[in-house]
């Protein structure tokens, strides 16, 4: 008999982000197929330590890690960490992301340096030092959170646009180089995602919560656990011939723009 292909027991998965929203509906989705789970944040250490107490509710072992994924020592660091107390890692989702909404005429080298690196930089930082602790598995699977506004112009959204187009390039890129290692690398890009982050950061997005249901053919909004199901796909076995892709979950949306 075949084992599940959602099956992840045995499997040790890190989280950027990981404390809230899209984040921590994948640390939960993988946990329940069985995989432990370091939950990294940057600020907010109380939601991470929620995040990692509903991991182990379900039986899961959980790493709480602070590290802001923008700044290559603690990057370095949080490798470590995982190195020193974990020893392994299987599969790394970069989820982290923050950014500077402003015209692109009034943005600025400040917001956009911190925007590409929190965003991309993170991912290129990542995915290096989790090489060689998923190639000394056997393999594992790295998956990267992209948006719409990598290919479509968005009210104020140049920086964020910007780093998940390189987001995506870097999927492609990782895809091909470190296939080799029996790694695979995809990503997921989502369209109107109900989370609080939106509804904190975005004046305007009660408004573009209501306009997005009204035109995604699905008839509803795609939600966090949504977008962790297909990531926990991209992670199984069941995806292992699919690399380099950017997988748009949106319920159409994108489809009637």
């Amino acid at each position: 008999m075949m084992e599940p292909t959602m099956n992840f027991t045995g499997k040790t998965a890190l989280i950027t982000g990981a404390s809230r929203g899209i984040g921590r509906a994948i640390a939960l989705r993988l946990a329940q197929g069985g995989a432990d789970i370091v939950v990294n944040f940057f600020r907010n250490r109380a939601a991470a330590e929620e995040t990692a107490a509903a991991v182990r509710a379900l039986g899961r072992k959980a790493l709480v890690v602070k590290a802001h994924v923008g700044d290559e020592n603690k990057v370095a660091a949080l490798f470590t960490t995982v190195r020193e107390e974990i020893g392994s890692l299987d599969i790394l989702i970069c989820n982290a992301a923050s950014g500077f909404l402003r015209p692109v005429v009034e943005q600025d080298t400040r917001g956009w340096e911190w925007t590409m690196n929190v965003n991309a930089r993170s991912v290129l930082l990542c995915a290096q030092y989790a090489a060689p602790l998923m190639a000394a598995c056997g393999g594992g699977a790295i998956v990267s959170l992209s948006s719409l506004g990598s290919t479509r112009v968005l009210p104020e959204y140049v920086a964020v646009g910007a780093s998940k187009a390189a987001i995506e390039t870097l999927t492609r890129y990782l895809a091909v180089e470190l296939a080799p290692q029996n790694i695979v690398v995809n990503a997921v890009s989502g369209g109107i995602v109900a989370t609080d982050a939106l509804i904190h950061f975005h004046s305007g997005a009660k408004a573009m919560l209501a306009a997005g249901r009204e035109r995604t053919p699905a008839g509803r909004l795609a939600t966090p656990e949504d977008i962790a199901d297909v990531v926990a796909f991209l992670c199984s076995p069941a995806a292992q011939m699919i690399r380099g892709q950017t997988i748009i979950v949106d319920g159409g949306y994108s489809l009637m723009m």
